[in-house]
C-alpha cells in the first residue's frame, strides 16, 4: 500500500536539504528541496515515508532491471523490465521525456508491455512563478480505453496547492490538496469530489511537526482511519522510523518500525518488520558511478519453515 491516496505530511532531512514525497493514487513521488526555503510542499501516507524513504530500490520477489541515458541533444531515455518470480509473469516500460528549459516545457512519452501509450506535457513557472500546469492523456489501442487528466500545482514558500481533474465518461472528479507550515508545524488538507456521484468521496487531515532529526505526524482519512508515524535521524548513519495505524470498527492495530544503516558512502542496508511477522531486509551498493545493486528478502515470521518467503534483485544502470 505505498502508493495509495494520501494526505500526511512528511518531510525527511539530510543537512541542507528536505525529502519530501508525495503519493497520488498509483504514483509515488520524491522530491529534494533545500530546507532553507521552508517549503512544506508534499503530502503522503504516515507508512510511505518510512518504507519509500528507508527501503527505496528495495524489491521483493522480484528480478527488476532499470536503465537510464540522456541523449546529446538532451532527450532522456528510461527503460524498466522486471519479473514476478511468483507468477512469472514479465512487466516492462520504456519512457522518453525532452525538457524546453526556454519556455518551462516538458514532453514525455510512455510505453508499457499492457500496451498502454502515455503523453504528458507539462509548462511550470511560466504563467506565474510556482504554478505547474500538466495535461496527461493515455490510450490503450487493445481495448480503446481512453483517460485524460489536467492537474494544476501552485507552490511558494510555507504553502502548496494542488488542483486536479480527472475526465471520465461518468463525470470528472476533482482532486483538490494543500498544506501549510509555519516554524517546524505541518498541515494539510486533501478531497476528492466525484462529479457523478455529487459527493465527497474523499475527506482527509493531517498535522506534522519537525525540529532537528526527528520528525512526527499524525493523520485522519474519513473519519474513520487513524495513523501516525515518527521518524529519526539517530545518527549520520543510522535512521529509524514506526508507524501506527487504526481503523474504526476494527481492534486491531498495526504498527511497522524501519531501519536504515549507511556502511559507507557506497554500501546501505535496511529493514523492516510489521505486526504481521513479515520482516524484510535489503542491501544495496553502489558497484560504480551510475551502477547500484540491490539484493532483498521477505521473511515470513510465522511460517519459517513452511517457505513463501521472496528474494528480490535489482539492477540499475544510468548514463
Amino acid at each position: 500500500h505505498l502508493l495509495e491516496e494520501c494526505v500526511v505530511i512528511s518531510v525527511s532531512h539530510n543537512k541542507d536539504w528536505l525529502l519530501v514525497c508525495f503519493g497520488c493514487r498509483t504514483v509515488g513521488i520524491q522530491l529534494w528541496l533545500p530546507s532553507s526555503n521552508g517549503d512544506s510542499s508534499i503530502i503522503c501516507r504516515p507508512w510511505q515515508i518510512c518504507q519509500r524513504y528507508l527501503q527505496q530500490r528495495i524489491w521483493f520477489g522480484l528480478v527488476k532491471l532499470d536503465v537510464k541515458t540522456k541523449s546529446a541533444s538532451g532527450v532522456e531515455f528510461t527503460t524498466s523490465g522486471s519479473s514476478n518470480t511468483d507468477t512469472g509473469k514479465v512487466n516492462g516500460s520504456l519512457e522518453t521525456k525532452y525538457k524546453w528549459a526556454e519556455y518551462g516545457l516538458t514532453f514525455t512519452e510512455k510505453w508499457n508491455t499492457d500496451n498502454t501509450l502515455g503523453t504528458e506535457i507539462a509548462i511550470e513557472d511560466q504563467i506565474a512563478k510556482g504554478l505547474k500546469l500538466t495535461f496527461d492523456t493515455t490510450f490503450s489501442p487493445n481495448t480503446g480505453k481512453k483517460s485524460g487528466k489536467i492537474k494544476s500545482a501552485y507552490k511558494r514558500e510555507c504553502l502548496n496547492l494542488g488542483c486536479d481533474v480527472d475526465f471520465d465518461f461518468a463525470g470528472p472528479a476533482i482532486h483538490g490538496s494543500a498544506v501549510f507550515g509555519y516554524e517546524g508545524w505541518l498541515a494539510g488538507y486533501q478531497m476528492t469530489f466525484d462529479s457523478a456521484k455529487s459527493k465527497l468521496t474523499r475527506n482527509n487531515f493531517s498535522v506534522g511537526y519537525k525540529t532537528g532529526d526527528f520528525q512526527l505526524h499524525t493523520n485522519v482519512n474519513d473519519g474513520s482511519e487513524f495513523g501516525g508515524s515518527i521518524y529519526q535521524k539517530v545518527s549520520d548513519n543510522l535512521e529509524t522510523a514506526v508507524n501506527l495505524a487504526w481503523t474504526a470498527g476494527s481492534n486491531s492495530t498495526r504498527f511497522g518500525i524501519a531501519a536504515k544503516y549507511k556502511l559507507d558512502s557506497t554500501a546501505s542496508i535496511s529493514a523492516k518488520v510489521n505486526n504481521s511477522s513479515l520482516v524484510g531486509v535489503g542491501y544495496t551498493q553502489t558497484l560504480r558511478p551510475g551502477v547500484k545493486l540491490t539484493l532483498s528478502a521477505l521473511i515470513d515470521g510465522k511460517s519459517i519453515n513452511a517457505g513463501g518467503h521472496k528474494l528480490g534483485l535489482g539492477l540499475e544502470l544510468e548514463a
